[in-house]
Formats: C-alpha cells, sequence, structure tokens
C-alpha cells in the first residue's frame, strides 16, 4: 500500500479540512519541527485527531526534526532582498543575547541572522542559497562584517533553509528543541520520525539512542537525503533507516538543477535493489499553492517517482500553506495510485 503525506499547516488546520483529506487518500500527515515544537501544536494535532476519528481511520503523525539543517535565524519581519544589494551576516546566538537587531552598518541594506559556527566557514566568492534556493547571495568581505551581494532577490522570512554551496559545516545531530520533541513524542501520537540531512549511519544511530531512552523503540525513522554526501553515503545509512527519503529541495540546492533527475533516479534503483521503501517529496504538486489543478508535469512527476518505486510521496507546501490542500491529496494519492498500477503491471512482465 501507498503511503500518501500531506503536510500539517494553517492552510489545513481546521478538522472539516483535515477530514476532507483524509477521504481523498491521505494516510498520514508531517509535522515541521524546524519553526515550532509539539507544545506549541496542541491544537493543530486536537484538529487532526479529530478529523482522523470523523474519517474513521488510524494515520501516521511523522515530526521532521531540526536535525543539523542550518536556517536563517528569526527576523522582526520579513523583508526584501533586492538584487546587487549588501547584506551583512550575523551570529543568530550574538543577536539573542543582544535582544534586539543593530543599526546595519552603512551602505548596508540588512542584517541577516545565521547560526554562528557557519560563519568561521565562509570565504569570499563562497555562495549560499536561501529558502530552497529562491535567493542566492555571494559573501563579498570578512572584514570588519561577513558581507553578501544579492544576486536573485525576493522575499526572505524567518528560519528559512540555508545551504552553502559546496560546504557542508559540522552541526549535531540533534539539536536541544529535537531532544525536547522526541521525548514528547510518545504523548502526542507520533509515530515516525524524519532526520534531516543524513549523511552517516552514526548519525540514526544517536536518533535512535534518543528514541530508545524514552521507550519510542519502534518509531520508524525516515533517513532525508538532502545533499551529494547523503547520496555517496548512502550504502552505509541503508541499515539504520526505516525510510529513505529523496528530498529534492535542498538536494537540489547541492547540484545543478539538472542534474537531480538522475540523482533521485540513482537513489531510488539503490533502495529498489535493497529493498529499503523509500519516499519522494518536494515541489510534487507546487502549482497547486495557488491553483486548484496541477500541471501535466507535476502528475508526470508522482506517477514516474511510483513507477520507479517509491512506496509513499509526500506534499508540503501545497498543504502547509496553499490555498487547495484537499484537492492536492486527491491529485497526489490518485496519480500514485495509477503509478501503481502500472508499476505491478510491469513488474510482473
Amino acid at each position: 500500500m501507498l503511503e500518501i503525506f500531506g503536510t500539517l499547516g494553517p492552510a489545513c488546520q481546521s478538522p472539516d479540512v483535515l477530514e476532507k483529506m483524509f477521504l481523498e487518500g491521505m494516510t498520514g500527515i508531517r509535522l515541521n519541527m524546524s519553526h515550532s515544537g509539539l507544545k506549541n501544536s496542541e491544537k493543530l494535532l486536537e484538529h487532526y485527531r479529530l478529523a482522523a476519528r470523523r474519517a474513521n481511520i488510524s494515520p501516521e503523525l511523522l515530526i521532521d526534526l531540526q536535525g543539523p539543517e542550518i536556517r536563517v535565524g528569526l527576523l522582526d519581519q520579513p523583508f526584501v532582498l533586492k538584487k546587487a544589494a549588501s547584506v551583512y551576516l550575523c551570529s543568530q546566538e550574538t543577536l539573542a543575547q543582544a535582544g534586539s537587531f543593530s543599526p546595519a552598518p552603512q551602505g548596508i541594506s540588512a542584517q541577516i541572522p545565521v547560526p554562528g559556527h557557519i560563519l568561521p566557514a565562509l570565504e569570499p566568492g563562497d555562495h549560499l542559497l536561501l529558502d530552497d534556493g529562491k535567493l542566492e547571495l555571494a559573501i563579498h568581505s570578512l572584514s570588519p562584517f561577513v558581507t553578501a551581494t544579492v544576486l536573485r532577490g525576493g522575499t526572505l522570512r524567518s528560519k528559512k533553509s540555508l545551504k552553502i554551496v559546496g560546504k557542508s559545516p559540522a552541526a549535531p545531530a540533534l539539536t536541544g528543541q529535537d531532544r525536547e520533541n522526541i521525548r514528547l513524542a510518545k504523548d502526542y501520537g507520533v509515530t515516525a520520525l524524519m532526520q534531516p540531512f543524513v549523511t552517516r549511519g552514526e548519525e540514526l544511530l544517536e536518533v535512535r539512542k534518543e528514541l530508545s531512552k524514552n521507550h519510542m523503540e519502534h518509531t520508524r525513522i525516515f533517513a532525508k537525503i538532502e545533499n551529494k554526501e547523503g547520496i555517496q553515503n548512502i550504502r552505509e545509512i541503508l541499515p539504520y533507516a526505516d525510510y529513505i527519503v529523496i528530498a529534492r529541495g535542498d538536494l537540489g540546492n547541492d547540484m545543478p538543477l539538472w542534474q537531480l533527475p538522475a540523482a533521485q533516479k540513482e537513489l531510488s534503483e539503490i533502495c529498489r535493489a535493497e529493498k529499503k521503501p523509500f519516499l519522494a517529496v518536494t515541489q510534487m504538486l507546487a502549482s497547486m499553492a495557488e491553483s486548484p489543478i496541477p500541471t501535466r508535469a507535476e502528475v508526470s512527476d508522482i506517477f514516474h517517482a511510483v513507477v520507479d518505486g517509491a512506496d509513499a510521496v509526500m506534499a508540503t507546501n501545497e498543504t502547509a500553506v496553499g490555498k487547495y490542500p484537499a484537492e492536492v491529496i486527491r491529485y497526489l494519492a490518485k496519480t500514485a495510485e495509477e503509478g501503481l498500477k502500472w508499476r505491478e503491471r510491469q513488474w510482473k512482465l
């Protein structure tokens, strides 16, 4: 049976909408822990459980941990980065201690808080991709401030992803907030978790130990492959994961975008050969954030992911903040079902 996941968020927070999503074929939902914690999501989860009871199903609750992913810190408010503007990067830890943003240096349009541990890794000429590559900066200078030039502008919001092209600064597998969410997971009915940016099997061992410590030994671990290092070490990772996640957002930031389909194919073939279930995610139905129907390319993408062996597919922003969350699940589930029919016919030949 295929697993069909949506993502919980403001667009689908009402029990009525969630019930429709279940009736359209959703078997579980992802809750993103990058922006919040389980305690702060109690109302959302209450509505989720009510909708599941109405639909008479027992769905999966999958929490997506912070992990070693690098993100922009908290901003006072979203702001627009204009092409060719200069910005400077500051330590979010230092900023938190100061309690407020300091005035930007002369000639600098904005300051961007980032995890302090990445600043020593930066060099002039480094490129930074923000918000899954929607925005791009180039490091200009390191002294007296870490300054950058905006190459691709747009609106920047708090807690958006940040990728240093060609570099992976070391970070702990679990954050303090991750450990707190794992501690609370059983009480909130969590059945699985997603570990971001997995590059080594030992990272999943650390997650497994934390689960065991909190009597969650049978919780499934979904290992997100989000960079080339994860692909290179996939066979080392496989024994420690219950599911592999082909997370095409950050994976597409770590290579030229035209190489991404081949990376997805490679991971699919390895998982199939090793009989390891895998999930495909990111922009499966991105146009449906604004449109009630998808593009032909999007349904083809879902179909081929399933034909290639995917055991699960997932919608993210499309259901969390999009205008048509129930319709998203309908297209996701029905297209995946067609892919499964085709796959079963072909594999029998």
